[in-house]
């Protein structure tokens, strides 16, 4: 998981492009990148990329309004799913010369990136320096654009090429391309399991400007309106004159990735034109409803989130209660998100520099805790210990998803089964090992229907295979998984 933005308009955009990265800080901490085109007089990309966050890579002005000038550009945010995150050369945007000049960003991974990488060298003689399977995704397109005829309509050679892509490539990933002279492409894979969203505004002129991004969170401050998403299996592109061209390429099933609106994006955004606030409400009645249910008599004092990204859901479902809500736990801001840090030590030394506990509002309490996950249960451990050394009287703790039992292949970073802490424990022994009183878990029907019970949404089912091992792509041997353990979510 990363965060993409591509811009394309008439003036200076390195300041638009920094903007709406700094609003997708949450999908990657490990290194950011600008890349700019200019399409008068110099006719060349800029680039600058750096390790950290957004505000450190970009932290002079000049980085921005001298060194990154045009009027097209790409960002991105790095959560490294391939290749090392310390190595800078696996940072986004990447670029070619050939032909006409093509940079990219992308958000995803690919599930067969070594057997491409391998194709690539001995068929058409490309080695790939890198880590990012991006670099794959960059040649396949660009070695087919420059084998087309350039007599042939130019948005048809670019929908020829992006087919190239989706016969070759496998995975999940979101792409977003400038073609130096000729303007910008966006497109999804197959089964859109990565989200792209287009977001469209009228300048003083009359003329259209247009973005691309993971996520709509950026879209108010910059003036831009919602033009729903780029399709599953679509190539949408924008020419110089600024008209848009949509293309279906391919028609697999619509299967966006579920764990978005479990966690990765911001409750404002609105993808695959579900809102992300409204599904995360649902998901907390759907879960204070099966608590009613399997615990009539239970009632606990207050129902406290683990912020931020379980507020929604614990909101929710202190209101289905009847119990009173709080925020029990503050969060540090400037701690970064633990789930995406690269490493266990890390993950449990920031857990305590980032929560700490209000003791008044837990103190001699029933209190209900709500997670939006538990992945590796290191953070849901350090959290009952905070709870218990305020004072908590009983500790509930709650799930808004399932219990994660398979690794994702498609741009989650849960790259073995021994990481998820569910795969490895029963529901029981997983409660003794938290040390909590209540243990439960939304199960799939429910999350299933509060992400898609309303919106104008075309999904035909999610993408959720570390719930229930279903890899959309055909492509994962499972057998390969060992056996998971009997789970009473």
């Amino acid at each position: 998981m990363c965060g993409i933005v591509g811009s394309f308009g008439y003036k200076e955009v390195s300041t638009e492009i920094y903007e709406a990265l700094i609003h997708l800080q949450h999908r990657g901490q490990d290194a950011a990148g600008i890349l700019t085109y200019k399409n008068s007089d110099s006719k060349r990309f800029y680039l600058r990329k750096g390790q950290g966050l957004v505000r450190n890579v970009f932290n002079e002005a000049k980085y921005l309004i001298e060194d990154l000038p045009g009027h097209w550009g790409l960002g991105h945010i790095r959560y490294p799913t391939s290749g090392s995150a310390f190595d800078l050369i696996n940072a986004q945007p990447f670029h070619t010369s050939y032909p006409y000049g093509i940079a990219m960003v992308h958000n995803g991974n690919l599930t067969n990136y070594e057997e491409l990488k391998k194709w690539l060298l001995v068929e058409k003689k490309i080695l790939c320096n890198s880590g990012s399977d991006l670099e794959c995704i960059l040649n396949i397109f660009a070695t087919r654009l420059g084998d087309l005829d350039d007599k042939n309509d130019f948005f048809e050679n670019l929908c020829d090429s992006v087919e190239n892509v989706y016969k070759k490539a496998r995975g999940g990933y979101s792409v977003i391309s400038i073609i130096a002279g000729k303007g910008m492409i966006a497109f999804r894979d197959p089964h859109g399991i990565r989200p792209l969203v287009i977001g469209k505004k009228t300048n003083l002129e009359g003329k259209n400007e247009y973005i691309f991004a993971s996520e709509t969170n950026m879209f108010y401050s910059l003036g831009y309106e919602t033009f729903g998403d780029v399709g599953n299996g679509e190539a949408v592109f924008i020419d110089t004159d600024g008209n848009m061209h949509r293309k279906k390429i391919y028609n697999e099933s619509f299967t966006p990735d579920a764990f978005e609106y479990i966690y990765f994006a911001r409750p404002d955004a609105i993808i695959n034109d579900v809102s992300v606030y409204r599904s995360r409400l649902r998901m907390g009645q759907n879960l204070a409803n099966k608590w009613k249910l399997i615990y009539p008599d239970i009632i606990p004092d207050v129902v406290i989130p683990v912020p931020f990204s379980a507020n929604v859901a614990a909101l929710s479902l202190a209101s289905e209660l009847g119990v009173r809500y709080t925020e029990g736990l503050y969060k540090n801001p400037f701690i970064g998100r633990t789930f995406i840090m690269d490493s266990q030590n890390k993950r449990q030394q920031s857990v305590r520099q980032k929560l700490s506990p209000q003791k008044y509002e837990i103190n001699g309490k029933k209190v209900m805790v709500v997670d939006d996950s538990i992945v590796r249960g290191t953070t849901s451990k350090e959290v009952v210990n905070i709870l218990k050394d305020a004072g908590a009287k009983e500790i509930y703790f709650v799930s808004a998803c399932p219990p994660l039992f398979y690794p994702d292949f498609y741009g989650i970073s849960i790259p073995t089964q021994d990481e998820l802490i569910a795969s490895k424990m029963t529901h029981e022994e997983l409660r003794k090992y938290l040390q909590v009183d209540k243990l439960l878990f939304q199960d799939i029907d429910g999350l299933t229907e509060a992400i898609i019970r309303k919106g104008k949404q075309h999904i035909d089912k999610l993408s959720m295979p570390y719930f229930n091992c279903d890899y959309v792509t055909n492509d994962i041997d499972i057998s390969q998984f060992k056996k998971v353990v009997d789970f009473e979510a």
